[in-house]
């Protein structure tokens, strides 16, 4: 090997010693990546069209948070405390909220009130 030869050796052995050991992916980089999603939260938003000979047939939009339950609740965001498939205590209100309708409804009929809108609505939703 010729002297100048050994000099870029040299230099590349240097340079690569001077730089930082490179961090291999794993665990605990999808760990960390996955606290800073849940801690900041992050949207996902798409939209997808299908179109036949320039005719609309089909829109879809996508809007997807991925959030901590916590910083979901400090954004504002709490549907799941109300549905009553996720929830027990939805179940009880929803029971509760039945049996309110029905004792109004009496109560419109032993006064001979019109039937309120909304328990109209409701009946014939039902």
């Amino acid at each position: 090997m010729s002297t100048e030869q050994n000099d870029v050796v040299a230099r590349a052995v240097a340079f690569r010693e001077a730089q930082p050991p490179v961090r291999r992916s794993g665990p605990s980089d999808l760990a960390d990546i996955l606290e800073r999603v849940l801690d900041k939260g992050i949207v996902i938003a798409g939209d997808i069209q299908i179109n036949l000979l320039d005719i609309e047939l089909l829109t879809i939009k996508l809007r997807l948070l991925v959030a901590s339950v916590d910083r979901a609740r400090e954004m504002g965001i709490n549907w799941w405390e109300g549905d009553a498939s996720l929830s027990s205590g939805a179940k009880q209100l929803e029971a509760e909220n039945q049996e309110l309708r029905e004792r109004i409804e009496r109560l419109e009929k032993a006064a001979q009130l019109p039937k309120s809108r909304s328990a109209a609505k409701k009946r014939s939703s039902s």
